[in-house]
């Protein structure tokens, strides 16, 4: 095996490095795709860390905030429940 990388012409490294630099890069753009598409880019998730007895430690815009941010996320939560239970049915109607 050392033979052979002693035989490869002078510069051969470049293309190795080339490729790996390509293979992140693809990498990349596909987990930015996925966090994109699964909203890990919702700066109000902060949020979500609050529940009813925290009203008297949050501001009342903060509150509402917290209340908007709130029904949103279960309303996002009902769509991706109702778009499993479709593929599920598609699944199991293609058998």
């Amino acid at each position: 095996m050392e033979q052979f990388f002693n035989d490869l012409p002078d510069g051969w490294t470049i293309y190795v490095w080339i490729v790996a630099g390509v293979m992140i890069i693809v990498a990349v753009g596909f987990a930015l795709r996925w966090a994109y598409k699964t909203d890990q880019f919702d700066e109000d998730i902060k949020y979500l860390v609050f529940d009813e007895n925290d009203r008297d430690k949050l501001s009342p815009e903060d509150y509402a905030k917290y209340k908007e941010v709130l029904a949103e996320q279960i309303e996002k939560r009902k769509r991706y429940l109702e778009e499993q239970a479709r593929e599920r049915a598609s699944r199991h109607a293609k058998r």
